[in-house]
Formats: structure tokens, sequence, C-alpha cells
């Protein structure tokens, strides 16, 4: 009897690791997602005033977004090199459709409203941008010639320059990094590289004349928080206080005093690592970077184990993208970097920004689980 109950404890795990092999689930990054989606739903609670109706909403995303990745995954990365034009071509066309007819709030214009459901196109440009500049690099002879590397900058710009005008400066940004990462990928010379930062430094008066007000205010406000204390500066020295009043140990679960209070903006979407770090302290915070730094790494391997030049330059940009958004995010939480309104991915609260990520990791697992074994 003792015999065949250990029996069908070692069988269970075993079932549900086949299961998942045969989904194309990738296991190891799979366990990471789950972990970071796990203590989400701890400090939610937390961050949105002990509400049960958020966690049912963020359940609800969740369990979308993992559906998502489970479909993406079954699909051979080779139906995402067929489909990276059209793919592109929509959220293109959907990007022109929010400058004329989307929904405006809070001053931004970046929703389309479909009546029984809201999202942003831009996120899903996020992917779309890297596919599309992937497939175009693949065509070609590797590292990129002076010329291809121009078409491939100019398809980029497209949905740059109207995500920008939307203004969400932000994901303008992370946008062209997913794209700039797929150019440094395949083998960008490192003197076109430093030409593009030079030229980029020497069109800061430009690029600064052409933000908008409260754009400027933000740089600014990242040197001098304190000279606009109860203005543009409250968000990131409430945040601060936060973060030092955690220490190492922090004050424990629940025990966030600025979210509590309401002194903390945001802090359940872009300022809740703010709350997280007042709540479980120094050691806390190192733990979620290090499930963090265990996605990443497994996402850069996956890439370098990809077998075509398509898949690795793909690989490669969702894996530094996903980087992108968790040192922004933090960066300016802790007020490093300007605040631009990137969530922390897989735990702040929101829709849209989870499924798109999510989506991202499924194109990995398909890529990675689709490879066909080489003869030894």
């Amino acid at each position: 009897m003792r015999h065949e109950m250990r029996n069908e404890q070692f069988q269970t795990p075993s079932l549900l690791g086949n299961l998942l092999r045969k989904l194309h689930i990738d296991i190891p990054l799979f366990i990471g997602l789950l972990m970071i989606l796990a203590l989400s739903f701890v400090i939610l609670y937390s961050a949105g005033g002990q509400e049960v109706a958020m966690l049912v909403r963020h359940a609800s995303r969740a369990g979308l977004a993992i559906g998502l990745m489970t479909v993406l995954a079954h699909i051979n990365p080779r139906r995402f090199q067929t489909f990276s034009v059209a793919l592109f071509s929509v959220c293109v066309l959907l990007l022109i459709a929010v400058a004329v007819i989307g929904q405006i709030s809070m001053g931004a214009q970046r929703w389309l409203d479909l009546g029984f459901f809201r999202f942003q196109p831009s996120e899903f440009t996020k992917i779309s941008a890297p596919m599309m500049v992937a497939w175009y690099l693949a065509e070609h002879s590797l590292p990129p010639k002076p010329k291809h590397v121009m078409i491939a900058a100019g398809l980029l710009l497209v949905p740059v320059l109207l995500i920008a005008k939307q203004p969400d400066l932000g994901t303008a940004l992370l946008v062209a990094s997913s794209g700039a990462a797929v150019l440094f990928f395949a083998g960008l010379s490192w003197w076109f590289m430093l030409s593009a930062v030079v030229g980029l430094a020497a069109s800061t008066p430009i690029l600064w004349h052409f933000m908008r007000e409260y754009q400027r205010n933000r740089v600014l406000t990242l040197f001098n928080p304190e000279a606009d204390p109860m203005g543009t500066g409250y968000h990131i020295i409430q945040s601060k206080i936060a973060i030092g009043s955690g220490g190492i140990n922090g004050k424990g679960w629940l025990g966030s005093t600025q979210a509590e209070l309401d002194f903390l903006p945001e802090s359940s979407t872009d300022f809740i690592f703010a709350v997280f770090a007042e709540e479980f302290g120094l050691f806390g915070c190192v733990g979620l970077l290090l499930l963090y730094l265990l996605v990443i790494s497994r996402c850069f391997y996956i890439a370098v184990q990809a077998q075509d030049t398509y898949c690795r330059l793909l690989a490669g940009s969702l894996s530094f993208t996903f980087f992108v958004y968790v040192f922004v995010n933090i960066g300016m939480v802790i007020g490093i970097l300007p605040v631009v309104g990137v969530p922390l991915p897989l735990v702040s609260y929101g829709g849209t920004s989870m499924v798109t990520l999510m989506a991202g990791f499924g194109i990995l697992m398909s890529i990675h689980t689709h490879r066909k074994l080489l003869p030894v």
C-alpha cells in the first residue's frame, strides 16, 4: 500500500511535466512566471486597499494571459515569421485609428474603445515591431549593411512616432528599444551604434523643443524633485519615503502606511514596487529581483539556443524588452530615471500590459520547444 502511494506521488509531477511539454510550455520559464504572478496577488491585496474585487479582476486577466501564452507556445515559430508583416501592418493601422478616433483619458489619446473592451494598440506594437524588424533582417545577410539598417530604422520609426504623438513617451521608448535590440543582436557595428548615440545626444536640444511641458517637468524633477514637492516631485518623494521606511526587513505584509493612508499615488500600478519595498524591505526586493533574473536569464538562454536567424533575433529582442520593462519601472520608482508610466511587469495591476508580456513569453516558448533535435 505504501509502495503504491509513493509511486503515485512520483508519477503526478511526471504527468504534469509531460502535459506541459505536450503544450509546448517551457517548464523553468513557466515556474518563474508563476512565482512572480503569485507574488503579485500578495502585494496587490495590500497596495489596492485589500479589495477582493481587484484581485478577482487581476486573476481573470492573468488567466487570459496564460491562456494566450499557451496558444502561442503551441504555434510553430515559422508561422510568426510568415505573419510578421501582416501583424505589424494591423498594429500601425490601429495606431492611426487611435490618432483619429481614439478615446481621450487624462489628457492622452491612447485607447480604442470597442464598447465591450478597451485596449491600447501601442502595447501590441511592442511585439509586432521587433517581429517586423527581425523578419526584414532575417531576409538579408548579417551583420546588416547600412542600407538595411536605415530601412529597418525607418520601419521602426513609424509606430514610434505615432505612439509618441498620443502622447506616450514611455511606450514609444520601449518600442524603439525592442526594435533597436533586434539590430544589436543582428551584429550591428559598434561604430554605427556609437555614432547613433552621439547623434541622439547632439539632437537633445531639438527633442527638448518638441517635448510637451509635462514631459520636460518630469526630466527636471529627476534632478531636483524637492523643487516642487507638492506638484511634479510628489510621486517620487513619496516613493522614496516608502522605500526608505521599509529598511532591511520591511514593515510586514499589509504594513505599508504610504499606501494605506493614500500618500503614495498609483500604488497598485506604476509605483507598486515602492509598496513592496516598504512591506518586505531590502531582503524582499532582492528576492523579487532574483525572480526577475531567473526569468530573464532563461529568456536569453532560449534566444541563444534558437536555431535560425529570425527566431534568434526575435527571442533576443523579447528578452531584452522584458529586462527594460523591469529596469525602467524600478529605476523611476527609486528616482534614477524620469517617471514615464511603465508598470512593473506581471506585478502591477493592468490587463493589456500583462497580456502582451505573456504573449511574448508564449512566442519564446514556441521558439524553444519547436527546435529540431540535431543528430549527435
